[in-house]
């Protein structure tokens, strides 16, 4: 199920804003086989190490974020993708304020 307008042009780094010391999220699309959210970070805002049990893509669409995989990190800015795979630990870190477009996927 589509959250946003189906069938209507809309730009990704303008459907979200900043909030001042935290982070904002909106859901696009809710499925059955997965979901894409928005989200921003404020600078210095971060999401403890965690997992997830299926793949997720991540897609920075502004700003700079530092995203951990299994102890590994990757720099990303505005334009960079990754792919933070199922059941490995990962975290992220906003370098500077930084929007991304979260699809995850479920097997």
């Amino acid at each position: 199920m589509a959250t946003f307008d189906t069938s209507k042009i809309f730009a990704m780094d303008k459907s979200i804003e900043y909030t001042s010391g935290g982070i904002v999220s909106k859901l696009i699309v809710n499925s059955k086989g997965g979901n894409v959210t928005l989200f921003s970070f404020d600078k210095g805002q971060s999401l403890a190490e965690h997992s997830a049990s299926y793949d997720a893509l991540v897609q920075v669409i502004d700003g700079e974020v530092e995203i951990t995989i299994d102890a590994k990190p990757h720099i990303l800015k505005k334009g960079d993708s990754i792919i933070m795979p199922a059941n490995v630990p990962h975290a992220v870190n906003a370098v500077e304020s930084f929007k991304m477009i979260l699809t995850m996927i479920k097997n």
